[in-house]
């Protein structure tokens, strides 16, 4: 995920739920989920990595 957001330069940040309790607390109460990564687009929560939605939410062109 960091490698992707990097390679297309979207600033983003970064939490670690596994050693950042408060992240984790906050995912888990507001989101209800405790999956890697999470990412949140606009209020759009994507679990996972997945590029096609990544790249649709972020207006990604993908390269051939």
């Amino acid at each position: 995920m960091r490698e992707f957001l990097s390679d297309h330069n979207i600033e983003f940040a970064e939490r670690n739920i596994r050693r950042d309790s408060e992240a984790k607390q906050y995912v888990m109460d507001t989101l209800g989920v405790e999956a890697v990564p999470l990412t949140m687009i606009d209020g759009e929560m994507v679990i996972g990595f997945d590029q096609a939605r990544l790249e649709s939410l972020l207006n990604i062109q993908r390269k051939m």
